[in-house]
């Protein structure tokens, strides 16, 4: 029984890291997507932002109505949307149809994801949810490790649409493996959209919420741009830049790692605040030192690595923040987190065009120093609440002395 289940949950992670390939592979071509379609780098940069928007404002509609449906069949709809949309992208020419491409595979990958969560908790017995989600995270994760270097691989050997021809090869039989092996689940409840919305007029959820927004832009501004960046900047050769990218990935996971250790060691905001300077430091070094191929390639290392340090920290430290909303709290932040990298790469699309790459990095930074001084504005003042509560607590029980 438990063997049944927990390789039911490796295949949901096998899966996710298919459709976290199809999402995350646009930045690892994009400079062969802009030459192939006639656009511009930064044209080619508002596939990201098309993706990120479809995904953060279609997926909590497209779940609210879906809700009753069985879970199963919900995966098996999103597999096929996934298909069409690959499908799309490797037979139909132009900047357009790509753009269509895009949102059809971030409404496809949205629902996935957050159906296949809920399905992989179902699915683990009790105790057990916690790892089977973190299976699948690191599934997803994953793609960004493996599948994006890969990808650039086989753009640089073939054509970059055999990557989506590959992948939509592969979803069909991943919709083929979920109906053999997934049992039914029924559907849920749906959460109003105004309840989820509700939790924003709170200061310190709004608050805690722009520290994803401007953290995860920063990022995004620069990652939308990486391949290029290498390659004409820094003036890496194919295989480098597959390389770094593959080196990019590993960081990320460690960074992950790393900053979940931190945060139960040494608590939320402080390294919250570390990880985000030093995240902003690496992003002003990256300028600094673009034209040195071996300074570059480490320091797209650190940058990785302080980059997805905050990631578990700061859901973690959400969910602190509206312990019985937990599941709302995670789905806001998701959306937040997809309008960032949309705002990210129309934002660096608008510098590559008036600017250069070069400057990409710098707003980059100052974003993500902007998120790194809210945290520590807002634990400063944490700070000064709980010693004020501390001393009219200390002063209480001294007049009753």
């Amino acid at each position: 029984m438990v063997r049944s289940y927990q390789w039911k949950i490796v295949m949901l992670a096998i899966v996710s890291f298919l459709v976290g390939t199809s999402e995350y592979i646009i930045a690892g071509i994009l400079d062969k997507v802009a030459a192939d379609t006639g656009v511009s780098l930064s044209a080619a940069g508002q596939l990201i932002t098309v993706f990120s928007l479809a995904y953060a404002f279609g997926t909590p509609l497209l779940m609210a109505a879906t809700a009753n449906l069985d879970r199963r069949r919900l995966l098996i709809y999103a597999l096929s949307l996934f298909v069409v949309g690959n499908v799309i992208a490797f037979t139909l020419p132009g900047y357009a149809f790509l753009i269509s491409s895009r949102i059809i595979l971030a409404l496809s990958t949205g629902v996935f994801v957050v159906t296949a969560l809920t399905v992989a908790t179902k699915l683990a017995p009790a105790g057990k949810q916690g790892g089977a989600i973190a299976t699948l995270v690191m599934g997803f994760s994953t793609s960004l490790i493996v599948g994006v270097p890969i990808g650039r691989v086989i753009a640089g050997i073939y054509d970059w649409k055999t990557i989506f021809a590959g992948i939509g090869v592969l979803g069909l039989l991943a919709i083929l493996m979920i109906w053999l092996t997934i049992p039914q689940t029924d559907g849920e409840e749906p959460v109003p959209l105004g309840k989820q919305f509700a939790l924003l007029k709170e200061p310190k959820i709004a608050i805690a919420l722009s520290v994803t927004f401007f953290w995860i832009a920063g990022y995004a501004i620069v990652y939308t741009y990486i391949s290029p960046f290498l390659l004409k900047i820094t003036g890496m050769s194919e295989q480098t830049v597959s390389a770094a990218l593959f080196a990019f990935g590993i960081a990320s996971l460690l960074g992950s790692k790393i900053g979940g250790y931190s945060t139960d060691r040494w608590g939320a905001p402080r390294t919250l605040i570390a990880g985000m300077l030093l995240h902003a430091a690496a992003l002003v070094m990256l300028s600094l030192t673009a034209h040195s191929p071996f300074i570059v390639f480490g320091l797209l290392i650190l940058w990785s690595f302080t980059a997805w340090s905050s990631g578990p920290t700061q859901q973690y430290h959400l969910l602190t923040l509206a312990p019985n909303a937990s599941g709302i709290m995670l789905s806001l932040n998701t959306s937040v987190l997809q309008i960032a990298m949309a705002a990210g790469a129309g934002i660096g699309g608008v510098i590559v065009d008036h600017a250069s790459l070069t400057s990409t990095s710098w707003l980059g930074a100052a974003s993500v120093a902007v998120a790194a001084g809210t945290v520590a504005v807002s634990y400063a003042r944490t700070l000064s609440k709980s010693r004020k509560k501390a001393a009219e607590l200390r002063l209480r029980r001294a007049a009753k002395t």
